[in-house]
């Protein structure tokens, strides 16, 4: 029941956002404009943005060898979760970024958002947010360990605030690519959980 709870409440935050960027543009824009600097050249914001583009697989993978070189079943059961994670939640987004094809706010406020490279057309949701956020908190729920969970939302939040200070998105963008990223994590963290159960009580027969 807490599941399906914290699921429905993030599918009704992530609308809640949508509502408000067609009724409260004006503060979008504006906070925009404040991260966003003239000339977005920031090595360190541009890694990490790009750094979802191989963290997640990299981390999946890395945890599938260390399964399979020390035969652990469990290893093996967060890789598949994270692998599960990540692919559901590109494909979630990009369904999402295709249905709604929001213009990105440098194509919008050309002379008021600066970017450091082109970038066109599906704005919304924020992909890269929603990644990082769907494996921090995939990894949050399989380890329970502060000093994964605090990293590892610092991460994804910093992979926020980096699309918005290189122009990419707005804020509404990264708030609903979180959201997106905290619920796709939970619903797979919930499937894999259900599905792997059997198994793990017959290694334990």
């Amino acid at each position: 029941m807490r599941f399906f709870n914290f699921t429905t409440s993030i599918i009704l935050i992530f609308f809640l956002f949508l509502h408000n960027r067609c009724m409260a543009q004006n503060w979008d824009i504006n906070l925009l404009k404040s991260i966003n600097p003239t000339n977005p050249n920031s090595t360190y914001w541009k890694t990490t943005s790009q750094s979802t583009y191989f963290l997640p697989g990299a981390v999946a993978v890395g945890t599938l060898i260390c399964g399979l070189a020390n035969d652990s079943e469990t290893a093996k059961h967060h890789s598949a979760e994270l692998f599960l994670s990540i692919g559901s939640d590109i494909v979630i987004s990009e369904v999402i970024k295709r249905s709604i094809n929001e213009e990105r706010p440098g194509d919008k406020y050309p002379n008021e958002v600066f970017v450091n490279g082109s970038t066109h057309g599906r704005s919304f949701p924020s992909g890269h947010t929603s990644l990082a956020f769907t494996t921090a908190t995939t990894l949050s729920l399989q380890y329970h360990k502060w000093y994964v969970t605090v990293p590892a939302y610092l991460w994804a939040s910093s992979v926020g605030y980096s699309r918005m200070y290189l122009g990419k998105h707005y804020p509404t963008d990264v708030l609903a690519g979180a959201a997106l990223g905290i619920g796709t994590g939970y619903l797979n963290h919930w499937l894999t959980r259900a599905i792997y159960k059997p198994y793990r009580k017959k290694s334990k027969e």
